[in-house]
């Protein structure tokens, strides 16, 4: 049997590859734009690589139903026309130019193929500066992939350089329009390095506005931060400067003046040798800087095939970094400087600096006197914190935080609410930053340690309200105590640490699981903490209510101090706890509804310091 050995050359369906271009490999029609510059730019990088002297111009002229692009570039002869335009993936930044290649835009060949979005017929006049006697080349494409190529006679391209004429196809003249063209041709080519004119109109400004010499810091300030409502759409809290020469980068990052969550991508303008690339890059600066909002002009970065966003690889994770050393080098220049600029950044983004803090020791240190707590002293920093307390305790969540912060400031017990973001892990680090700084987890035991216990005697005599009250709670996991402490308008304190919710967890999933499951959580059964409601004796509410008699009613009154202790203290609610709610609040309504005929018993309150046993 024998083979065919031929080689056969793909056949290429322009029409399917013209919609892989518009519907998966481009975001909008209006890269069209982008790519027509771009080659017009290169034409004439390429021709000043040979003749530094040349004009350098690109003009657009655009009605609506056909645009007319003109540059001043390198040109085409007959056979650059039938290597170059009719050969998809061929770009002449690869073929003799390999020592300008640096100040290309281009590297993929796609080039013309873009403008097929918007327009059905692509016509390209052009006119070679390599090589003076070759005539003018006229390149005529539509979209079904057929071309015509053919000489023309010197008058219609006199100088050297390369004219495109689109021709809009229908339902897409919108984005022929000069209002239309003329925006995009801001947008994308503002920062180009050669003159580019809509209609006679300049579209470029250059220099950049943060390469422009101003009259003073002040004026370089109100410029930047003018460019920033511009382009972003938000007046800055400030301007950083992130000009790394090494990392091949220049630009400026906008410090935003509200607080955005961590978790909300950002996203940077990036310009590659003047032409925008993308203005959603969301992997510029390290993810802990997401309080800034970066414009910068790059030639070190590479781009994607679509050129739309950047290619991840380690240029771009090295210049990400030197962003976050320039972004890091501010902070802790305002911090040694600037104090009041400081406490107004750290007034929105404190969270920012919070997680940049976590993971550089450094940073931690500068920043610690600065950063914002929330603890039982008021909002402080760690620093002065720490000089106020022997140990600095801290809450892992705000629910705790809530349930002991009245109390632990009434004893004197310094609290840290470690419930937000990063708070308690910075807490934690804090004897790295500050040695000998004690540092501790508050729990249950701490806070009732730190209160005053009842005379025996008077515990002794409420020994039945208690027991009533313990036998009502014990279904919902929950010990009863009696301390006194203050502050006296505090009726009960619900003490709940992390270990007695997830004994309670545990045991809530073994009562649903099956057999087997039952058994595996039975044995990781620990020492069954429980959550803890402690009674304040010195609160006249309980004294009263210990009075009770009736251990029906002791027991509902039990629970209604209960749930009034889940309510101060902000919790969740379980469905247990709000059927005990209502429950509670059912029962002291029919308590309070009983007349003289009706049977039962009415206690009489028990007599507290300086009342009349009248009932009262």
């Amino acid at each position: 049997m024998t083979a065919d050995q031929t080689p056969h050359t793909f056949q290429v369906d322009l029409r399917g590859l013209v919609d892989l271009l518009s519907h998966h490999l481009y975001s909008s029609p209006k890269v069209y734009l982008r790519e027509l510059l771009q080659n017009g730019v290169d034409a004439i990088t390429a021709r000043r690589a040979e003749q530094p002297g040349a004009p350098a111009r690109v003009e657009l002229f655009a009605d609506g139903e056909r645009l007319r692009v003109e540059d001043t570039g390198i040109g085409l002869t007959e056979a650059d026309v039938h290597n170059l335009l009719a050969t998809i993936g061929r770009s002449s930044k690869r073929d003799g130019l390999e020592s300008a290649r640096a100040e290309f835009l281009g590297q993929f060949g796609i080039g013309l193929l873009a403008c097929f979005v918007v327009a059905d017929r692509i016509r390209v006049v052009s006119r070679s500066a390599r090589v003076p006697d070759a005539p003018p080349v006229e390149w005529t494409a539509r979209e079904d992939g057929s071309y015509t190529v053919r000489t023309l006679p010197d008058e219609a391209r006199p100088e050297p350089g390369t004219t495109v004429h689109l021709t809009a196809r229908p339902g897409s003249g919108e984005w022929l329009t000069e209002e239309r063209v003329t925006a995009l041709a801001k947008d994308f080519g503002s920062l180009l390095p050669y003159d580019v004119r809509v209609g006679g109109t300049p579209v470029t400004e250059r220099p950049p506005v943060w390469e422009r010499p101003h009259p003073g810091p002040a004026a370089r300030r109100v410029a930047l931060a003018r460019y920033c409502h511009e382009r972003f759409g938000f007046s800055p809290l400030d301007v950083i400067d992130l000009d790394i020469p090494l990392a091949g980068v220049r630009g400026v990052g906008y410090v935003l003046p509200a607080a955005v969550s961590p978790a909300q991508r950002a996203g940077h303008r990036v310009h590659l040798k003047g032409m925008l690339l993308t203005e959603r890059a969301d992997d510029l600066l390290p993810d802990w800087a997401f309080f800034v909002r970066c414009v910068v002009d790059t030639d070190s970065l590479r781009p994607t095939a679509s050129r739309e966003s950047l290619y991840a690889d380690e240029t771009l994770a090295a210049v990400r970094e030197a962003l976050g050393e320039r972004v890091r080098a501010w902070l802790t220049g305002l911090a040694a400087g600037e104090p009041e600029r400081l406490a107004q950044f750290l007034s929105v983004h404190h969270l920012g600096v919070k997680s940049l803090a976590r993971h550089d020791t450094d940073m931690l240190r500068t920043m610690l006197p600065w950063l914002p707590f929330e603890t039982t002293d008021g909002q402080l920093s760690l620093e002065e914190f720490a000089r106020r307390h022997p140990v600095v305790h801290f809450t892992r969540t705000v629910e705790e935080f809530r349930q002991v912060a009245p109390i632990a400031a009434a004893q004197g017990i310094g609290v840290v609410n470690g419930g937000y973001t990063y708070d308690a892990d910075l807490v934690e680090l804090l004897p790295e930053v500050r040695p000998g700084t004690p540092v501790a987890e508050l729990d249950a035991d701490t806070v009732t340690a730190h209160l005053d216990a009842v005379d025996p005697a008077e515990e002794l005599a409420l020994s039945g309200f208690l027991a009533a009250a313990r036998a009502r709670l014990d279904a919902l996991g929950c010990d009863v105590s009696l301390r006194a402490f203050h502050p006296v308008t505090v009726p009960a304190l619900h003490l709940d640490d992390r270990s007695a919710r997830h004994e309670r967890a545990r045991a809530e999933e073994e009562e649903q699981a099956g057999e087997l499951w039952a058994g595996i959580l039975g044995a990781l059964r620990g020492g069954a903490p429980r959550a803890r409601l402690v009674l304040n004796h010195l609160n006249p509410l309980v004294r009263r209510i210990s009075g009770f008699g009736d251990a029906e009613l002791a027991g509902t009154a039990a629970e209604a101090l209960y749930g009034q202790a889940l309510l101060m203290a902000q919790r969740p609610l379980r469905p247990a706890d709000s059927a005990l709610l209502n429950r509670a609040f059912l029962g002291l309504l029919q308590w309070a509804a009983r007349t003289g005929d009706d049977p039962g018993f009415h206690p009489k309150p028990h007599a507290v310091d300086g009342e009349q046993e009248d009932g009262r």
